[in-house]
């Protein structure tokens, strides 16, 4: 359809590659695969497929690491405020995490809080040969009972572990009663803080192999986002597993910090 304000014709590519741009911009989980693109715009999936590699191509959209979705970069940000910060989490810290498999073997998560919990956002599981898992991205793991759901809970502030916990106590869940037991949040906090870094060894009942440690990242005085490493429990202890692998940790957290600090990202609103 031609606009009568303008001799020019409507550029049929580019009103298309906008539409994914939007389409992108507004998902809640911030990533889509081909199909759902697809379905939302009216685009055939091999036009999809073509214009997210131009996308690509130009710097505005990614493609995860761990599965087949895509997501907006943060070249967006340029144009508009569509892209999600946990998106900016994601995309510096998905090289880091990359290059930890190389020192560790183990997978390890990068999860952001969702509600009550915190949701993978990138994953190595799909790339360590010692993996036992696959598909992990978009995984909600509980605050209270596993290592990336504890280095951000007991390293936010305490205002903040006040109001996950109302959320906790008022579900019906596996973890709610941990969340009413006063005694058992205090050591865990205590425990936690003191050592550095937050573990389980096969406490969350979904995945009671699995044994893990993960560290919180920081940002403007905030927890962001959180970092695992996971390991089966018959073969590595969370002790061992620190002295072994958290130096390789927190020097990943460092480097995210610094990249964080250095794009100077807006939070924007209150996570709860």
């Amino acid at each position: 359809m031609l606009n009568s304000s303008t001799p020019y014709k409507r550029s049929q590519s580019l009103a298309r590659g906008l539409a994914i741009l939007q389409v992108l911009s507004t998902t809640p989980s911030g990533s889509a695969q081909i199909s759902e693109l697809s379905q939302r715009t009216g685009i055939h999936r091999t036009t999809v497929k073509r214009l997210l590699h131009t996308l690509i191509a130009e710097g505005y959209v990614k493609q995860s690491r761990s599965d087949t979705s895509y997501r907006l970069s943060h070249l967006v940000r340029q144009l508009s405020d569509g892209v999600k910060d946990d998106d900016w989490v994601t995309e510096i810290a998905t090289p880091a995490i990359g290059d930890l498999l190389q020192h560790t073997l183990w997978p390890s998560d990068l999860c952001t809080l969702d509600g009550a919990a915190v949701v993978i956002r990138e994953t190595t599981h799909r790339f360590s040969s010692l993996s036992f898992h696959r598909g992990m991205v978009r995984r909600r793991l509980p605050l209270l009972t596993t290592a990336a759901g504890r280095a951000y809970f007991c390293f936010c502030p305490k205002q903040e572990q006040q109001q996950l916990l109302a959320i906790i106590q008022a579900e019906k869940s596996p973890q709610s009663p941990l969340a009413h037991d006063a005694l058992f949040i205090r050591q865990l906090i205590e425990k936690t803080q003191q050592q550095g870094y937050a573990s389980n060894e096969g406490d969350w009942d979904k995945e009671n192999r699995v044994a893990a440690i993960a560290v919180p990242i920081f940002y403007q005085n905030r927890v962001l986002a959180t970092i695992n490493l996971v390991f089966l429990k018959h073969i590595l202890t969370p002790e061992a597993a620190a002295t072994r692998y958290l130096t390789h940790l927190n020097d990943v957290v460092r480097e995210i910090e610094k990249q964080l600090n250095r794009c100077d990202i807006d939070l924007g609103r209150d996570r709860i």
